[in-house]
């Protein structure tokens, strides 16, 4: 079997795909799966760009703004909250649309708030229009749920942690890259000069629409299916991995949109001296999101998720100690090593997702190319909903240091819930997925397999 690029719908659509098929996988399907996988980088990439904006727009509004630090996290909480909530519609998007056909519809989307900011951006203007702004960046947010569901479909099973792993990271890098871009407009033309970091994301936006159209596939056979969404929304693995994302993707996101503000609120550091330091832990936590994905490839996404949270338990107890102690080094130390922490997390947890499913398949009595189409379709109707929550975390951990810094003036307690939130991770990946007995996917009557998820 071939990939057959054809035509159709006004746009490129392949009509066959089976990556599981090794001989198709070599001939073609490689080359095509890693053609698409480059350009859905770009184009998340940017959208985490856009989405992120407002963590460092926040840098660049000094006291003639009139905007508290309370303020401020709410405006970071409103990016958040409204990307979280769009990346289940464009999950599905993908289906009904095609993937590369959405991706250029998602990128020219960008132009909306990086434009808007561009017009809006100066003292005087009303917290309501900032809002208002901030809200419209969430579409940024919506690039990663359907790259995601797009890139799932490409690749074959044995290759889905390095790839969603590979995509996944490099659309989150847009976070710190969009931190060094403000870092480099503060430290050169000072922290009046917003405008400069917004005018130079409008031609790279219009770069990424323009190389997703002339370069990227749609797949024919993945449709819209309503029995996918409802059969993910009545499964629990579904809600299980979206409370464990929280933990992984929603701490990396509310971090990363936090840390220069809690740099500038809690330790007095100026624009510049915040945004030097910002970009370091969602830098790494991007990087090391691949070697999240190969590791559970290798060892199991399930032991390196339970893994991962135990290590982010200890990181987030010495960045209590550090706020106690008001010692930036030792805050730093554990705060960066929490951003990559997550990082790992947020590979593994990926990861587990369609193992899981498939898990599900071999346990109803199917197989081969059967198990992993049932895979792929339940995965990939659950991806966005998993996402969507798990972002929802990056809301909620900024509203916490919202109320944290107006009770008290410092984060303390909120790293306090924190850790107590991550105790509760390790409890439940290790209960349903790493237990022994472990918990057995239940089978099809007459099916003799009976799969155990720890194989996730």
């Amino acid at each position: 079997m071939t990939g057959t690029t054809a035509p159709r719908k006004g746009g490129r659509w392949i009509e066959r795909w089976d990556p599981e098929d090794e001989v198709f996988w070599k001939e073609s399907g490689e080359r095509i799966a890693r053609r698409n996988l480059l350009y859905s980088v770009l184009s998340e990439h940017i959208g985490f760009s856009i989405w992120s904006l407002w963590s460092v727009m926040v840098l660049f509004m000094g006291p003639q703004y009139g905007i508290d630090p309370a303020g401020k996290f709410f405006l970071i909480a409103t990016a958040t909250f409204v990307g979280s909530l769009v990346r289940v519609p464009y999950t599905f998007a993908v289906a009904r649309f095609g993937g590369r056909n959405w991706t250029v519809v998602s990128a020219v989307l960008l132009l909306a708030p990086t434009v808007a900011a561009l017009l809006v951006m100066e003292p005087g203007t009303s917290y309501g229009t900032f809002l208002l702004v901030a809200a419209l960046t969430g579409v940024g947010g919506g690039n990663f749920a359907s790259s995601m569901t797009n890139i799932n479909a490409f690749f074959p099973l044995r290759k889905k942690g390095w790839a969603l792993g590979l995509n996944a990271g490099g659309g989150n890098i847009g976070v710190p890259v969009v931190q060094l871009a403000a870092l480099l407009v503060i430290g050169t033309a000072g922290a009046g000069h917003p405008r400069l970091l917004l005018a130079a994301y409008v031609p790279l936006i219009v770069i990424a629409t323009v190389l997703a159209f002339v370069r990227m596939d749609n797949l024919a056979p993945v449709r819209n299916d309503t029995g996918a969404v409802r059969e993910a929304l009545r499964d629990g693995h579904t809600w299980i991995m979206a409370f464990l994302y929280i933990g992984t993707f929603g701490s990396f996101i509310g971090y990363s949109f936090a840390f220069g503000l809690v740099l500038q609120t809690q330790f007095g550091r100026t624009p510049l001296q915040a945004a030097s330091l910002t970009f370091i832990g969602p830098l790494l936590g991007s990087l090391i999101r691949p070697v999240g994905g190969a590791l559970a490839d290798r060892f199991g996404g399930a032991r390196i998720t339970l893994g991962t949270f135990v290590a982010m338990a200890a990181a987030t107890g010495v960045v209590i100690l550090a706020s106690v102690r008001e010692s930036l080094p030792v805050f730093l130390v554990g705060f960066v090593a929490l951003f990559a922490l997550t990082g790992l997390g947020n590979g593994s947890t990926y990861k587990m997702i369609p193992g899981i499913f498939q898990a599900k398949a071999l346990a109803r009595g199917m197989s081969g190319e059967a198990a992993a189409a049932y895979g792929r379709r339940l995965s990939g109707a659950s991806m966005g909903l998993i996402g969507a929550v798990g972002a929802l975390g990056g809301l909620g951990i900024n509203l916490v240091f919202r109320e944290a810094f107006l009770n008290s003036g410092t984060g303390t307690g909120a790293f306090v819930t924190f850790l107590a939130f991550y105790g509760v991770c390790c409890a439940v990946t290790w209960a349903v997925y790493l237990r022994r007995p472990a918990t057995a996917v239940v089978p099809a009557a007459g099916a003799e397999a009976k799969p155990q998820l720890t194989s996730v």
